[in-house]
């Protein structure tokens, strides 16, 4: 401390400061050492081999410089180089290292740029005044504790009357099982004679943006688009419902099988569907207010989103 070097008492300026002096005598004794103010390990210079035995990181770079002379090795990068190392000279190595000592080489190859070719149409302000307009779909996970794994549940919900139309329960959820529920839904509503172009909105899932579920998009012939990155307010209609399953459902039981999980699920999402009252729908369930609806006996809420 400057203070001390200038010739103030030790003990006033350490409690000024408020700096134990216990603290400042252990640092005269311990003074930081230029690796300890890195932090982390130096590095060794060296790996074992299966024999126990130390080999040189100068001798695993020419061993690096020999495997890419071949030509079948020739296009492999790190992580295979990695292989090559504990296959044929039998080194006890990670990739970390070979990254690092190929790139101490110059011999690292480029990375690939990771591109969607899948056209990504983003999720605009819509007026929903009637059912089968607007589908919001997402996925949620559910835990199996006497399994101890996670379940998959993938939702439609209607935004209008708040039915989900159609969802899916597994220990798996990839674009096929969106692509079945989707149909079913489609099916279920009769969206093939409506008027109007259905539009259903995901985030940006791996099951969504899959050029699989794009194409299906385009043969049957609804419009897909997708909520901008970490807004989940455009997709509040799902997460909403997801929100009371978990509530209402999951915290409230304790799954010891898959069986029981799906039983619960299909249990109260029927009741969703049947009874539950929504504030927002008059105090009716989401079935009976669309069945009102398709009968004249209310008049249909404007929902801006």
């Amino acid at each position: 401390m400057p203070w001390i070097a200038a010739g103030y008492a030790i003990r006033t300026v350490l409690r000024i400061c408020g700096v134990p002096r216990s603290t400042y005598y252990y640092r005269l004794k311990h003074p930081l050492t230029k690796h300890a103010s890195k932090g982390g390990r130096p590095i060794p210079g060296y790996s074992w081999n299966n024999r126990s035995e130390k080999v040189p990181d100068g001798r695993i770079k020419g061993y690096i410089r020999n495997l890419l002379a071949r030509e079948e090795e020739s296009t492999y990068g790190y992580r295979k180089l990695t292989k090559c190392l504990r296959r044929r000279y039998g080194l006890c190595i990670n990739k970390k290292k070979v990254y690092r000592l190929c790139k101490a080489l110059g011999v690292l190859k480029p990375q690939r740029e990771i591109t969607n070719r899948v056209p990504r149409k983003l999720a605009n302000n819509r007026e929903v005044t009637g059912p089968n307009q607007l589908w919001q779909m997402d996925i949620k996970y559910g835990y199996v504790t006497g399994k101890r794994r996670h379940f998959y549940l993938a939702s439609i919900i209607d935004v209008f009357d708040r039915c989900i139309v159609a969802y899916h329960r597994g220990k798996a959820c990839d674009t096929q099982d969106i692509k079945r529920i989707v149909h079913h839904g489609l099916l279920k509503r009769g969206v093939f004679e409506a008027d109007q172009r259905l539009v259903i909105r995901t985030d940006n899932g791996p099951q969504f943006i899959s050029n699989a579920f794009h194409v299906y998009s385009e043969e049957m012939g609804f419009e897909h688009e997708r909520t901008p990155n970490k807004t989940p307010n455009k997709n509040a209609y799902i997460e909403s419902f997801h929100s009371i399953l978990e509530r209402d459902c999951y915290q409230r039981n304790s799954f010891e099988t898959y069986e029981h999980a799906f039983t619960a699920v299909d249990r109260f999402i029927r009741f969703y569907n049947e009874r539950r009252m929504h504030g927002s729908l008059h105090d009716l369930a989401p079935a009976e207010y669309l069945r009102q609806y398709e009968l004249g006996l209310l008049e249909p809420q404007k929902i801006a989103l």
